[in-house]
């Protein structure tokens, strides 16, 4: 089983909510399904759910209690989330905590992840290499690469435009840049590419997913032309350099381009624990 937890970004997610208060943390699963065969109101375990202190402590006078109540659950998540709902609290969903009941190529998910810190990366094993060419376990270290540099600015999508080549930009720091021959409106950049296929047994029709998202398409004037990262460094000024390298790029019928490398240069938001260790 592979899966990640971004420490540092989760401290400072929890550090927005009052720590003397009841809260109940965590993620969803992005197959609907998943959620409607347990809750809609429950968080993953693989994504990661987290307790406040005085909720927990509440929960551990009467669990056992709990557990004789409910003899007929079987997963653990489930039995927590009805345990914690009999005190009276309800799921406070992260939108940066995945579960990742995903198959196949998530990398349209990763493109366009949500405004919001990236917490946790889960069933990274079931899923296709998160980087093309890259085996399976060697490309999620090659993703912390970045994240030991700048782990604030994960996967976060910023979306800009070249209005004089007609040029949309889309960029996943840290992973991916996605350049389109067209202007684009930014709605419409930050739905997830639907690269990947559901987790399980799917309903005869649509929805699959807890997102929106759009339908990829093989037209190379309309589908994006496709980078991934390469290299990350520090540059002296205590910026981030991102090397990112073409994975599949095919000309338009209607533009020509040339394209290898991409530089994306971005101010670092926070030193990592390691340079405050140097």
């Amino acid at each position: 089983m592979i899966r990640i937890f971004f420490v540092d970004n989760m401290v400072d997610v929890l550090a927005r909510y009052d720590h003397t208060k009841y809260y109940y943390l965590g993620g969803q699963s992005e197959f609907i399904m998943s959620n409607h065969w347990y809750s809609f109101n429950q968080a993953f375990g693989g994504a990661g759910f987290i307790l406040s202190y005085p909720l927990a402590k509440a929960m551990s006078k009467y669990i056992e209690s709990c557990l004789r109540r409910y003899p007929f659950l079987r997963s653990a998540d489930q039995i927590t989330m009805v345990c914690i709902s009999d005190v009276g609290v309800i799921l406070t969903p992260l939108k940066g905590s995945h579960q990742i009941d995903l198959r196949g190529d998530i990398s349209g998910l990763l493109s366009s992840h949500p405004k919001a810190p990236l917490m946790s990366l889960h069933h990274l094993d079931a899923t296709e290499s998160i980087f093309p060419s890259i085996e399976r376990r060697q490309s999620v270290r090659h993703l912390m690469k970045a994240a030991n540099l700048d782990q604030s600015r994960m996967l976060q999508q910023v979306i800009c435009y070249n209005r004089p080549s007609n040029w949309s930009f889309s960029i996943s720091w840290g992973y991916s840049v996605h350049i389109y021959e067209n202007i684009l409106p930014r709605s419409h950049l930050q739905l997830p590419i639907e690269t990947f296929q559901p987790w399980g047994v799917t309903p005869k029709d649509p929805p699959y997913y807890m997102l929106n998202t759009r339908w990829r398409t093989n037209d190379s004037c309309e589908a994006p032309h496709v980078f991934f990262m390469k290299n990350v460094e520090k540059t002296r000024d205590m910026k981030s350099l991102l090397h990112i390298r073409d994975h599949h790029l095919e000309n338009c019928c209607l533009v020509h381009i040339v394209v290898t490398i991409l530089l994306i240069i971005s101010p670092r938001l926070k030193s990592t624990l390691q340079e405050g260790n140097e």
